[in-house]
């Protein structure tokens, strides 16, 4: 033994074992609640963020409304989505979360997502 030059527990019987928890103690331990975050858009219903779009429910922005028009006839999949006529002119926007390949585009009082792909926007 070193007196007085070393600090240390003398019953060890590796540094790794005073170091290290016993396993028993992790696994007695009580689990934390986890709570569910589900992210919300300020001024966009909840239905966007968790990916179902209702059209009828989501209102234009104030500013960053654009004209398009069509290039391709489409036709829509589901009630999400508005069916296109080529060269008809519809206005366009971008909701915050949404696929970048859609915009919602809406003719008259109709509304659903359009393809990108589909359009040619104008300024």
């Amino acid at each position: 033994r070193f007196s007085g030059t070393f600090v240390g527990n003398a019953e060890s019987a590796s540094p790794a074992a005073a170091t290290s928890p016993p396993a028993v103690a992790a696994a007695s331990l009580p689990a934390v609640p986890t709570i569910p975050v589900v992210p919300t858009i300020v001024g966009v219903p909840n239905t966007v963020a968790e990916g179902v779009l209702n059209p009828n429910e989501v209102k234009p922005p104030a500013s960053g409304t654009r004209r398009a028009r069509v290039l391709y006839d489409y036709e829509a999949a589901d009630s999400t989505e508005l069916a296109l006529l080529a060269d008809e002119m519809i206005t366009v926007y971008s909701l915050p979360g949404m696929d970048p390949d859609w915009l919602i585009g809406e003719r008259g009082n109709q509304k659903g997502k359009v393809p990108v792909t589909y359009l040619e926007l104008l300024s």
